[in-house]
């Protein structure tokens, strides 16, 4: 994150907490103004959370293995409610220990594959937020987690989170509606705090919408536009940059049937916007159906990301999703954080439960394009999760992407330890 894109959110917070100075007294200064402010900062919280990874990749096409050993460091301040503001900071370390052996995308290793989590101290949340009456604003740099996460989400699965700095409403007018209104001026990458081989924020005029209504306590729908507006940048091609400026609409349902089959859907259109060199439409579609039996839990679906064409040069373009949390989607070996011109269809089938207080899943991806039917390849994923009590988590996982007619074999292993306090 540069000194360019922290000014702007150092700024508004500093006013803003001038701002909240004033409310508390009504524009007097007094012991009793004081008073509340210190009670706002002394009845927060302090969170500490470390999580450790150690992330192994062997990748076709390169000689080396990659290893990682990273530890990622977060601290969380967040004050207690003060005439319905609220304020937090939160710092986040990223730092390799032991063994480094990886393309971080920073560190200039480009003989190994890539594992994107570079090294650095980053500023991940900074915003104060009012709530009243069920409507609350929220300034600043904040996390932004729409739905599943598969068109905005924050990549938390990375050392590095995605944040977002900018306003965001949210409302529930009525019994059963929410309303999510975001406008965001910068994007903190997960290849940050500083530029790489991609870029670390993309700057730009961004409009997030979502609006979710209950239909009954079993089955709710949704809507939402993701107007995305990226600035150019003169060391980056338009490829990593204005290139991922699309209009996104679409609408989604969930829904469960007799405690015991679940069904979700979801149709979106896009196109170009903002300073694209692109002229393309593209479609989106995914239908799962999920059941439970005893602790056993079966799901299958297919998501389908389309394809246009680009009226300016012929080519075909696939449908972007350059906000989303990519790593819950279409494999775990992150094969796919690019749609490929001829489009992606992902069918997958996958099963989870319980053993004692350990958690077992698996998936198995089939992987096609949707303009040519060419065969991309198919995936196994693994993952078991051991929550040894309320604060210590482990989990080893393991992903296996199995080459056909796109990209190459990978498999890739992961030994995770989560410590929240």
């Amino acid at each position: 994150m540069s000194a360019q894109s922290i000014s702007p959110v150092s700024q508004v917070l500093a006013s803003l907490f001038l701002t909240l100075f004033a409310l508390t007294d009504h524009a007097h200064a007094n012991d009793g103004a004081f008073d509340n402010l210190a009670k706002m900062v002394k009845d927060g919280t302090a969170k500490l959370d470390l999580r450790y990874r150690f992330e192994g990749v062997d990748q076709g096409g390169f000689d080396a293995d990659a290893e990682a050993s990273t530890l990622k460091t977060r601290l969380t301040l967040t004050t207690a409610p003060l005439n319905g503001f609220t304020a937090q900071l939160e710092f986040d370390d990223s730092n390799s220990i032991w063994v480094n052996d990886y393309n971080s995308t920073r560190n200039g290793k480009g003989s190994y594959p890539i594992i994107a989590d570079p090294e650095g101290t980053d500023l991940n949340q900074a915003w104060i937020a009012y709530k009243s009456h069920g409507v609350k604003a929220k300034l600043g740099r904040q996390r932004i987690l729409h739905g599943s996460q598969r068109f905005v989400g924050g990549v938390a699965w990375r050392q590095n989170e995605q944040t977002y700095d900018g306003v965001r409403f949210e409302a529930k007018p009525i019994d059963g509606l929410s309303l999510d209104v975001a406008f965001v001026s910068n994007i903190n990458r997960i290849f940050g705090p500083e530029d790489g081989v991609q870029p670390s924020d993309w700057q730009g005029d961004n409009v997030f919408l979502r609006s979710q209504y209950t239909l009954t306590k079993s089955h709710s729908v949704a809507g939402f536009g993701y107007l995305i507006d990226v600035d150019a940048q003169n060391d980056f091609s338009a490829g990593k940059t204005v290139n991922n400026s699309t209009s996104t609409f679409g609408v989604e349902y969930k829904g469960k049937f007799a405690q015991y089959l679940e069904l979700s859907a979801s149709w979106a259109t896009q196109s170009d916007d903002g300073a694209s060199e692109l002229d393309f439409e593209a479609d989106y579609y995914m239908v799962e159906l999920g059941g439970t039996v005893n602790t056993i839990k079966l799901r299958g679906g297919i998501e389908v990301l389309g394809s246009g064409e680009d009226k300016n040069t012929g080519l075909n373009v696939g449908f972007k999703t350059p906000l989303a949390t990519l790593h819950k989607f279409q494999g775990w070996s992150d094969k796919f954080l690019g749609t490929p011109a001829d489009g992606i269809e992902d069918t997958y089938v996958g099963i989870s439960g319980k053993v004692g207080d350990v958690k077992l899943a698996a998936v198995y991806h089939d992987f096609q394009a949707e303009s040519s039917g060419t065969k991309y390849g198919t995936e196994l994923d693994l993952v078991v999760t051991w929550p040894v009590n309320k604060y210590l988590t482990l989990q080893a996982k393991y992903a296996d992407y199995d080459a056909d007619e796109l990209l190459s074999d990978t498999s890739k292993f992961w030994l995770t330890a989560q410590l929240k306090l």
